[in-house]
């Protein structure tokens, strides 16, 4: 169902009740600075989707550092307690 907003009495009678009409030049504007937010919209969800790609990207990388750091600490046990075995049989 359509409703005819000509016929809505705060539509109508907006002239005579002294709401202004909008300007012809203000949809225009009011329509570009839409067209701006969007344009921002779209340019920050590009940037977060790259940031969050960056984090994952970070998360992994430290994920195999603290891999590697954790087989470097057991290695360096496992030689200083064969040094230790080698000084006590000596």
């Amino acid at each position: 169902m359509r409703v005819d907003l000509k016929r809505c009495p705060y539509y109508s009678n907006r002239e005579f009740i002294g709401i202004p009409q909008m300007p012809s030049h203000k949809p225009e504007a009011l329509e570009q600075k839409i067209d701006q937010l969007i344009a921002l919209c779209k340019e920050l969800n590009a940037e977060n989707q790259m940031l969050l790609e960056q984090r994952s990207s970070w998360y992994r990388e430290r994920q195999t550092l603290i891999e590697q750091n954790q087989a470097v600490k057991n290695k360096v046990s496992s030689v200083l307690a064969k040094l230790q075995a080698m000084e006590r049989s000596a």
